[in-house]
Formats: C-alpha cells, structure tokens, sequence
C-alpha cells in the first residue's frame, strides 16, 4: 500500500487528526521529501504508530515567545533517521516532521527571514543593500548543520551571510548583529530546553528578537514558502560565507566590560567564584570577561565539555537546582563567596551565594535581578550618572511576571518603570524606541549619531535630555540586562555584573545574602513562586488552549478560599505602559487576590506548559521581624500555588 492510501485509510478510521491529515498530505503531494524521509514514514506506518505521526504532523511549527523551537528528536527516532548516528549519538537526521525542527523548517525560515529583509529594504528605499545575516549556534544537536544550512540558503539566495568559526552565545550575535550593521540575525539554539530541542531564533537588525510587525511579516513569508522549492537549499554550499573569526570576540568582551561600574573593585577584593557553563557555550566569552576584570574563576571541568546530551544534569536549566549541584559540591570545596551557571546558550544566568554558615543558597532569578537593580541604582546616583533626586528620564525595564520589588525599587529612587509582556523581545523593542527617539531629535538639530560608538557618559547625557536612559532590565527567568549595546538578555555580562557587586559587597564587609535583606527592610519583603503544568503533544496544545479560554469565558472567582478582587484580560482589554505605548494582545491574565497576593497565567512560547506566578509581599517594620515574615509568607504563596493549580486541572477539558 502507498503511503498517500495508507494515510488516506487511517483518516477515514480516525487514526490521524483531521490537522494531520490535511498537513501530511499537503507534504506527500508536493514530491519533495528524500528517501530517508519517506523510508521514516513508511516505517511509522508498518508499526501503527499513528500518535508518532499526529505528534510529527498535528499542526505547522510556528514563531513564539522565543522564535521557533521544536524537538529534532522525536518521541521515537525511526531507523531511517538513525542512519549512521554522528559523534555524541547524533542521529543522522533530524527528525521528520511539521511540528519538529528539522532540514525543511529550517530553510523554509530562512527564506521567509530573506524574503522579508528584502522586501523590507526595497520598501524603505533600500533596496541597493545587499541582505546581510548574522548566525550563531550553541552546542546542541544538529546546531552546527543548521546554521551552516540557514547561511548557506541565505547566500543561494543572494544575500550575505556571517557565522562564527564555532558555538557562540546569544547575547553575542544580538551584539554582533549591530556591530556588524547586518540587517538580521539568527541563532541556532533552544536555550535550556530539554537535549532534544533545538531552535531558529531571529533578530532584526536592532539587534532585537523579531516583533511586530517584522515577525508577522516571516510568519507570512514561511507560510508562502512553496516547499518543492526546497530540494535545491538542502545541500550546503558555503563558498560565499564569511567565517567571523577572534576580532568579533574581542570587540563583543570590551564592550561587555564597558557595562561596569566600578570594574577596579573586582581586581582589588577578587572574589573567588565557582563557575559552569553547564556543557554549553557560557565559557567562551564569561571566563575571559572575569579574567580580563582581574579575576580567575574555579570551573567545574566535568562541565566545560561541550556536549549537545548535557550528561551531568537532567536538564541544562540553570532555574533547577539540581543543575547547579556540582557547582555547589564545588564551591564548598574551595570556599568559594559564590557560583555562577549559565545556560547553553548563555543567555541565562544563575547565582548560588554563601550563607553564614557556609551553605550555599541559590538565588532565585527575582531575587539576583533585585540585587542588581538596587546595586545600579544606588551607584549610578552615587557616581552622578543620574541625578540623586531620580528622573522619569532614566528607566528600568521588566516583564509583568518580574517580581513587583523591582518596581518599588525603581520608583522609591524616582525612576520611571516599565513593564513588558513576557520575553526579552520586548525589553529589546523599548530600547530600540528609545534610541529612535534620540535619533530623530539629534536628525532635527542636523546630528547624525553613531550610537553604538558613542561613549557612556555622553549617551546617558543625551538620553537623559532627548529620550530615556536605560539603568537595567530584566525577567524573573534568571535574565539580566545592564547595558543597551545588547538587545537581548546577557548571561556573560551579567555574570560580569554580578561579580562586581559581589567584590563591592565585600569591599564594605557584606554578602549577597545580607544585602538582599538590607533591600527586604527598606522596601518590603516580596517572594515569589511558580506552577507549571505540562501537556504535551497534540492533546496536550488544545488542554492549555482549554484553561487559557476558562480563564476569560469563567475567571474564578476564589483560590483556595481567598477572594479574587480583580483580573486584567490582556488578550482584550487595551492596556498602556509607562511611555502610553499599547501593549500587543495575548493570551495573558494578571489576577488580584483580596490578601493583596497577584498571580499571572500564560502558556510557554518555547515549551508544552501552562505557567502560572503568584507574587506575595510583606511589609517588614525592622530586622527582627524579616525571619518570621518570610516563614509565614512562604507557607501561604505555596498554598495558593497549590490552589490555583488545582484549580487549571478542573479546566483542561
């Protein structure tokens, strides 16, 4: 039987999802698919396997929170895609599939991605520009190949393309992407995902994760993409690609440097750090950042090995624990004041510090984003780089589900806050608003700026004048932001930041630890937890669409036996931020609980979960009474976790 009738046959007995059905077929008319492709079919057909297939085929991947992520290892790996496995058990193909990110998914991005740059050129009066794309990779499965195949479809296309001689950081092709004033960027990573996930993240040429309305514009673009055009992309062709070699990676490290405040305090009190990369690419510009600032970190060497399977850890998710237990077992060994893991595309950022009895207490990522945003604001005043009285022209940035302490920081120093919808692509938008707005004003006094040359001092003065100066930014999903010169979240340089706060600390004779505490008696104690339910697959998508959709059809009306005041629909309500911008439409609820609790609900972008935050706070009169607020705030922000996740699984049907 052909695999057109056969998937014909297990339609008609409800085998397959309509979905399935209707992609699949659309795949198997069009003639493009190889032999191992349709050899992996067939097989998953011979064994009946018809969830493999409706996991494969339910729906087209699309551009989320995070751009486009999918498994290239599905749920079962088919013989046919075995083939001759590569180094590190690396099957010899990724997976097949429209759901997976695989060959196909990849080049249709591309092309989309290249389409639209170009259309984009043309429209503005640019169409002399040749399209230039930027990509990195990180170290997982498959990485290598599909950034040589994004740069190698790009180039068939007529475009230029620039890659790295090896695995690179996030941040640094946000950074080189406006560096090399190319007009997108992609990098091959999915973050902390699980070992079988990879991902295309694109930027524009901001240096900024795709927003409206450049990502509807790729999300068009993919969706025209005929795929009988793709056989002619998937053999590389690299004769034309530019290999970026050493002088990128020094000019991304003395940029990051440039983010210090006081840099000379790390040489001078060189505090000793634990650090781990956890199999990914933190390594290749954080140590040389640290080592550059005066300090030398122990490494964890079982984790310095790069390795797409992430051997030491069951996840490569620095928000786990138990991805930070070596490092731990570490820093006890050599004393050290702290340690620091950043994820596999180091965009992330985690921080274990010292207590008094020498244990060592993981930060939450609210937690170490306070301690920055206090430490810049405090020394910015200090050091005269904003006024002492604070300004509604300086700013901090944060998501809607970042803990409210920052923004009490924020406003009781006078400066102005605004929040974001969750994912740093926002972040990275209101940056680039602002260095807009600084832009046209300069324009209209016949000042054409180089704004990414421009020294510290006379940005911040001409930001504090013109537009808005950014002092810090950041989510509650352990990523920091210090400096605008990125437009995205910076592991490498907020391990940098974090260190000089550390040495400051020490300099006057504190910890990390004691400091927070300083911040919870000055403005109040605030905690917070998070609930996630995961519900993969094809069933699994329409359960979060379920409890997504209960929230606006019927929003509760009580959690565990606490009254709910009050709940902002995002998805249809018209709401502001500070600038008066309109914040874009999502499926996104923020609830009021009546003892003064909030928690926030949305779906992942990147992975199959619903997400629910719940924000406590307590005001704390003295010292002696922050111990006994935090026990009892921490009991009642687990139980209401407890019931409003009791609550998602009464509306999954």
């Amino acid at each position: 039987m052909q695999i057109s009738e056969a998937i014909k046959n297990a339609h008609d007995q409800d085998l397959i999802l309509d979905k399935t059905f209707e992609i699949l077929s659309e795949w198997l008319d069009k003639s493009f698919l190889p032999d191992w492709a349709l050899s992996s079919l067939q097989e998953l057909i011979d064994t009946q396997n018809w969830d493999e297939i409706n996991n494969r085929f339910y729906q087209n991947i699309t551009f989320g929170t995070g751009g486009m992520r999918g498994r290239t290892i599905s749920y079962v790996t088919t013989e046919a895609e075995k083939g001759t496995p590569g180094e590190q058990g690396t099957p010899e193909h990724a997976a097949l599939g429209s759901t997976l990110l695989n060959d196909f998914n990849i080049a249709r991005a591309t092309i989309a991605l290249f389409r639209y740059t170009k259309a984009y050129l043309d429209d503005n009066g640019r169409s002399h520009e040749i399209p230039s794309l930027v990509i990195a990779h990180d170290v997982r499965h498959y990485s290598r190949f599909f950034c040589e195949l994004c740069a190698s479809t790009w180039s068939k296309l007529g475009g230029n393309a620039f890659i790295f001689e090896g695995p690179r950081s996030t941040p640094q092709l946000s950074f080189s992407v406006r560096y090399l004033n190319a007009h997108a960027g992609v990098v091959i990573t999915a973050s902390h995902n699980p070992y079988h996930d990879n991902g295309f993240k694109a930027y524009f040429e901001d240096g900024g994760q795709v927003v409206s309305p450049h990502a509807e514009g790729i999300v068009e673009e993919f969706g025209k993409v005929e795929l009988q055009e793709l056989p002619s992309f998937l053999n590389l062709d690299l004769e034309r690609v530019v290999i970026l070699g050493k002088e990128m990676d020094e000019a991304y490290i003395g940029s990051s440097t440039k983010s210090l405040i006081n840099e000379r305090v790390i040489a001078e009190q060189k505090p000793k750090i634990v650090f781990t990369p956890i199999h990914g690419t933190g390594a290749i510009a954080s140590i040389p950042m640290l080592e550059a600032a005066g300090v030398s970190p122990v490494v964890v060497e079982e984790q310095m090995v790069q390795d797409p399977n992430f051997p030491t850890v069951k996840s490569p998710n620095p928000e786990n624990a138990d991805a930070l237990s070596m490092a731990v077992s570490k820093a006890k060994e050599v004393e050290a004041d702290l340690l620091i893991g950043t994820d596999p595309d180091c965009d992330r950022m985690a921080v274990a510090a010292r207590d008094d009895s020498g244990e060592y207490v993981i930060l939450s990522g609210n937690m170490t984003g306070s301690l920055l945003a206090a430490y810049r604001i405090e020394q910015f005043k200090k050091t005269g780089l904003i006024p002492e009285e604070g300004t509604e022209s300086a700013a901090l940035i944060k998501t809607f589900v970042t803990t409210p302490l920052q923004e009490k920081i924020a406003k009781d120093n006078g400066l102005k806050v605004i929040n974001t919808l969750t994912g740093f692509k926002w972040i990275g938008e209101k940056l680039s608003d602002w260095q807009k707005i600084l832009d046209e004003a300069m324009l209209k006094e016949g000042i054409a700026l180089d704004y990414d040359r421009l020294p510290l001092a006379s940005k911040r003065d001409l930001l504090l004048k013109h537009s808005t100066f950014y002092v810090f930014g950041g989510e509650e999903s352990f990523g920091y932001l210090c400096d605008d010169s990125v437009r995205d979240k910076d592991g490498n340089a907020a391990t940098l930041a974090v260190v000089e706060l550390a040495a400051y600390l020490k300099s006057e004779g504190k910890t990390l630890l004691g400091y927070l505490d300083e911040i919870y008696v000055k403005y109040g104690y605030y905690l917070e937890t998070l609930g996630n339910v995961y519900l993969e697959g094809a069933s699994g998508a329409q359960q979060i669409k379920n409890i997504l959709s209960s929230y606006r059809s019927t929003p509760p009306e009580s959690i565990g036996g606490v009254a709910v005041t009050g709940m902002k629909d995002f998805g249809v309500e018209e709401i502001y931020d500070a600038d008066e911008k309109k914040i874009p439409a999502q499926d996104f609820y923020l609830l009021s609980l009546a003892n003064g609790y909030q928690y926030a609900v949305r779906g992942s972008g990147t992975e199959p979960k619903i997400k629910f935050y719940v924000f406590a706070s307590s005001s704390v009169s003295g010292d002696s009474e922050l111990e006994s607020v935090k026990t009892s705030t921490k009991e009642e922000v687990e139980r209401i976790k407890n019931a409003i996740i009791d609550d998602a699984m009464t509306r999954v049907s």
